[in-house]
């Protein structure tokens, strides 16, 4: 059995773990609020562009834009969303090991595939298993730029124009409340009539100064809400999964530290109880 000495250093570590723990829980929950509103409030303007894309697939225009127009898959690609920081539970596991099924489904169908990775687990994994990453971005703090995540992407969308690949996943975690959180591995490029939405009728916009020039524009600044909103949802689910995992840590830290006192207190009867039965029997021989 361990000394008194060694049970109270070890109960002394479980609360300064506890301390940690502790805070980290507190500056999650202010984190993920924040997290929340600006992911909310990002989704209006998500679901208005999306109407008009799937207004514009609908449309009797003679432009095909390439984004629109399904092909054989070759070779694809892949944008991996990931936290920067660890300790969210099995946030990004979850993630990672549904990346990994469809990477070997890519295999198995003789599909080339490279990966543009946001976040340094996604990274981190990516470097790991081999993969070929073209682009990445790490370090993004609490609030996602646009302007940050653009370039990276643009690799990937340039390549989907110059017939490089022929079709662009994303990979992400989406919020659905606190204590939820869903891995999602879907198709962004070409644009399906299921990702975009079914319009109620077909009819078409007229285009100044031309279909072309406004198509592009929009259908560009549709991928690139995609992304952001994902980025978003992401960064949601990093915090509320944080918060969840460092409070679970901290009251198993507090059953810890309980049965580490009540050892201590044994402990400490059992050295009082055989010091008095020295003393009794010192005093029974003389």
């Amino acid at each position: 059995m361990a000394s008194g000495k060694e049970i109270r250093n070890k109960i002394k570590s479980v609360e300064n773990t506890r301390k940690i723990t502790k805070a980290m829980e507190m500056v999650a929950a202010s984190k993920m609020r924040k997290a929340q509103n600006r992911m909310r409030a990002a989704r209006p303007y998500g679901e208005k562009i999306r109407r008009v894309a799937a207004n514009l697939s609908h449309a009797l225009t003679e432009y095909k834009h390439p984004f629109l127009v399904n092909r054989d898959q070759a070779s694809v690609g892949v944008i991996l969303i990931t936290s920067d920081k660890g300790l969210c539970g099995g946030l990004n596991s979850n993630l990672l090991r549904l990346a990994v099924v469809k990477m070997k489904e890519f295999d198995a169908q003789g599909k080339k595939f490279q990966a543009t990775c946001i976040g340094n687990k996604g990274l981190g994994f990516m470097q790991r298993v081999g993969a070929k990453v073209i682009s990445h971005v790490t370090a993004l703090g609490d609030t996602p730029h646009l302007e940050k995540l653009i370039g990276p992407v643009k690799l990937q969308l340039d390549a989907y124009m110059k017939g490089e690949i022929d079709a662009l996943y994303i990979g992400y975690n989406r919020f659905i409340n606190t204590m939820k959180q869903e891995p999602v591995f879907e198709q962004l490029l070409p644009l399906s009539g299921d990702a975009v939405g079914s319009a109620k009728t077909k009819w078409d916009y007229i285009y100044e100064p031309d279909a072309k020039a406004v198509i592009d524009d929009l259908l560009l600044r549709y991928v690139e809400a995609l992304i952001y909103q994902a980025v978003a949802e992401n960064i949601a689910s990093e915090q509320s999964a944080r918060m969840v995992a460092m409070k679970s840590a901290s009251d198993n830290a507090k059953t810890v530290i309980g049965e580490l006192k009540l050892v201590y207190n044994k402990t400490r009867q059992a050295a009082i109880t055989k010091e008095l039965s020295e003393i009794v029997s010192g005093a029974a021989a003389v």
